[in-house]
């Protein structure tokens, strides 16, 4: 075993796992098992020391190395594991010196953490990468960190302020990836709709949506990781109505569909100003899908508001829904709310669950006798450009294929596929 990469949460962490693993074996470390963490949910970081435990279980002469944002937030719970030998805070995790530290010195009991203040930095590296392993598609960030402080949300503390990477190493980054044989491209972040107020004349998401399609030809999909809807811009819209190779499927950060909840989230955005976006986005892509993050049993909710979030689902014409019980995360003013009982908070998570098993039904009976391009994700699955997974015979990982589908499962499509698509 050389470097072994275990990761959590996002799609920035499956792309910064990229970039530790590349870094770590570049510094000549060897016999090494990083994890990854997320610190999104209580289960996220219970989930991150059951795979410490594992590793160093069934790897017991290898180093193991935790970061990510877990690390960053809860140091000492992943310090005090006797299986941990070295925690890195979301910095260090992309420093090619952490790793030649460890080889070159080993790690001892008084240096075991080193995770400085994510607050104080100021920047964020276009880290290039040639792709990602095993997988059919790249992520390329665009941009770390938040400067909004959600009253449930305690990533700002593991990811620090916004920062933006500048369009220019975006675009080459891309265009390296595409060089490589990439046909889809998701730009990955933890705010990306914030994107650009730190760089030179303050450049919109939407500017930067627009320069790389015209910049990378080539390129076949553009996609956008999860987005703030009350932060997208003009030039967003536009490149929406105009150019068919960014996506029709944008996974909407919602969280609930009351506004009395939004303000106690410390939200931006209202009720209305969702639906409006979700009516005039379907205005300008009639094919578009929408998916949005939605969490049950905030504190304070009471049946009525709960309703508001079932709704929502309908008023926006929501397909893929990515559901949160609440979890309270301490640090956070939302714990520090009256709380709900927790048989309440599943019970309503499973009224969530079961509403998004009953409209993602509806999208996908829809579907059914429609010729949809798809990317091959692996042999045999691949997903529609609204994001659709789509179950067929064949394939290679990476190309797009025609496909006409057959029937669905309840859970994702059945497809013949027809040809490579032009």
């Amino acid at each position: 075993m050389s470097v072994d990469v275990v990761t959590f949460g996002c799609r920035l962490n499956s792309y910064e796992s990229e970039v530790m693993k590349r870094e770590a074996e570049a510094a000549g470390l060897q016999d090494a098992i990083l994890i990854n963490t997320c610190a999104v949910t209580n289960e996220a970081v219970r989930q991150a020391r059951q795979a410490v435990r594992r590793a160093k279980r069934d790897n017991p002469n290898a180093r193991v190395i935790v970061t990510g944002c877990a690390a960053q937030t809860e140091t000492e719970t992943f310090s005090d594991m006797e299986e941990v030998d070295l925690v890195l805070g979301n910095t260090e995790k992309l420093e090619r010196k952490s790793y030649q530290d460890v080889v070159a010195f080993g790690i001892s009991e008084t240096e075991k953490v080193r995770v400085n203040d994510i607050m104080s930095v100021e920047e964020t590296a276009g880290h290039l990468i040639d792709g990602l392993t095993g997988r059919a598609r790249a992520f390329v960030q665009v941009q770390n960190g938040c400067d909004h402080r959600c009253t449930f949300c305690i990533i700002p503390y593991g990811r620090g302020n916004s920062r933006s990477v500048p369009m220019g190493v975006v675009i080459d980054q891309i265009r390296r990836l595409v060089e490589n044989g990439y046909n889809e491209i998701v730009l990955t972040g933890v705010d990306i709709t914030s994107y650009g107020a730190d760089l030179p004349g303050a450049p919109k998401l939407g500017t930067l949506t627009a320069k790389i399609l015209k910049m990378v030809p080539d390129l076949r999909r553009l996609r956008l990781s999860s987005i703030d809807s009350i932060e997208a811009d003009d030039d967003l819209m536009r490149v929406i109505a105009e150019d068919e190779r960014l996506m029709p499927h944008f996974h909407l950060s919602l969280q609930t569909g009351d506004d009395m909840i939004l303000k106690r989230m410390k939200r931006r955005h209202l009720r209305a100003d969702t639906i409006r976006f979700c009516e005039d986005v379907r205005h300008l892509r009639p094919d578009v899908v929408f998916g949005a993050d939605i969490i049950a049993g905030f504190p304070t909710e009471t049946e009525a508001m709960f309703r508001n979030s079932l709704d929502i689902v309908d008023a926006c014409g929501l397909t893929h829904l990515h559901v949160f019980p609440f979890s309270p995360r301490p640090g956070t003013p939302a714990a520090r709310m009256p709380q709900l009982e927790r048989s309440v908070v599943k019970e309503r998570g499973a009224r969530l669950r079961a509403k998004g098993a009953e409209v993602l039904t509806r999208h996908l009976a829809c579907e059914v006798g429609k010729d949809r391009p798809v990317l091959i994700e692996k042999e045999g699955l691949g997903r529609t450009e609204q994001f659709t997974q789509v179950e067929l015979a064949g394939g290679q990982a990476g190309e797009i294929v025609d496909v006409r589908i057959t029937g669905h499962t309840g859970r994702h499509l059945l497809g013949d596929a027809l040809s490579k698509a032009a």
